[in-house]
């Protein structure tokens, strides 16, 4: 009797957004399955979109097991509390909103000088984390954003005041993640941590991942300010010999308006947002992020008192 022979087939070669995927999901599964009361922090940003995205596909069909959460600044941009309010009812996801105004209006916080609302979201956060025992917090955050965040863990162990010790890091060796934690204590887990900007934005093109239309090119009534353009909305008006005019700008990264600026694009669709991230040499929060611009360590000194 004659065998066939047996034909070999040539593995596949996965390329290196499958891998990011992949590592991405593996990383969402593990927490879900280690910890009790997880929740994504969704604030309606291209890279909280790309997590929530990442978890719908790890569960799929069924829905995403865990809610998100919200901090609210009240000085946020309307077209992404839209986009953030559209996307959880489409998934049909429980949605929590921790309010800073909330904190203004009866005292427990102070509006800062400056304006800006960013710095203020550590205590609504840690308060909306032990409100929903949360004891694992998803977050968007990658290492290529800041010095910061580059020295922190996929799993970061958050102490029972909810901070962050950078002197304090669990390996993780050969993709093993350490989620232990006593009673009071929680982690964050960054399953995007290794990504770059142009990895998101290749990953949404590739996708086909729906984003609030501030990201890509559109005409505003702007001004300049320390290098940046801001818009001008209830939240941030010009200062005496700051002029306005219309611009063709787009967002890079979207925060509180009162310390996010935009910068000048011709980029309409993600295909040439893909081009222009790859030639850029700054950061989207270097380029354009007002509140980290405090200090040399302001990122750093927001995460060691809570913040994402």
């Amino acid at each position: 009797m004659r065998v066939a022979p047996m034909t070999v087939t040539a593995p596949t070669r996965l390329s290196a957004l499958d891998l990011l995927e992949a590592e991405a999901i593996h990383i969402i599964r593990e927490v879900v399955a280690e910890f009790e009361r997880p929740v994504l922090l969704f604030s309606g940003g291209k890279d909280s979109v790309v997590v929530l995205h990442l978890a719908a596909k790890a569960f799929a069909p069924g829905r995403v097991p865990f809610p998100v959460l919200h901090v609210d600044t009240g000085h946020n941009f309307p077209e992404v509390i839209a986009f953030r309010d559209e996307t959880v009812a489409r998934l049909g996801i429980r949605l929590e909103v921790a309010s800073v105004q909330s904190y203004i209006d009866d005292g427990r916080l102070a509006e800062r000088p400056d304006g800006t609302r960013n710095p203020l979201q550590t205590q609504p956060l840690l308060d909306a984390i032990a409100a929903g025992k949360h004891d694992a917090v998803f977050g968007g955050a990658r290492r290529d954003e800041d010095k910061a965040r580059a020295k922190e863990r996929i799993i970061s162990l958050r102490d029972e005041f909810g901070q962050w010790d950078p002197r304090n890091q669990r390996p993780e060796l050969w993709s093993l993640y350490n989620g232990r934690h006593l009673p009071g204590q929680h982690v964050r887990a960054f399953p995007i941590s290794n990504w770059t900007e142009l990895d998101v934005w290749r990953y949404i093109e590739r996708e086909g991942i729906a984003l609030p239309p501030l990201y890509y090119a559109h005409e505003r009534e702007v001004f300049r300010r320390d290098g940046m353009w801001w818009a001008i909305g209830e939240f941030s008006q010009p200062r005496t010999g700051e002029e306005t005019e219309r611009r063709v700008v787009r967002y890079r990264t979207v925060g509180d308006m009162s310390c996010t600026g935009a910068v000048e694009s011709d980029a309409a669709d993600t295909a040439s947002v893909v081009a222009e991230v790859g030639r850029s040499t700054l950061t989207e929060r270097g380029a354009t992020r007002a509140d980290d611009r405090i200090s040399e360590a302001a990122m750093e000194d927001r995460k060691k008192d809570g913040y994402f």
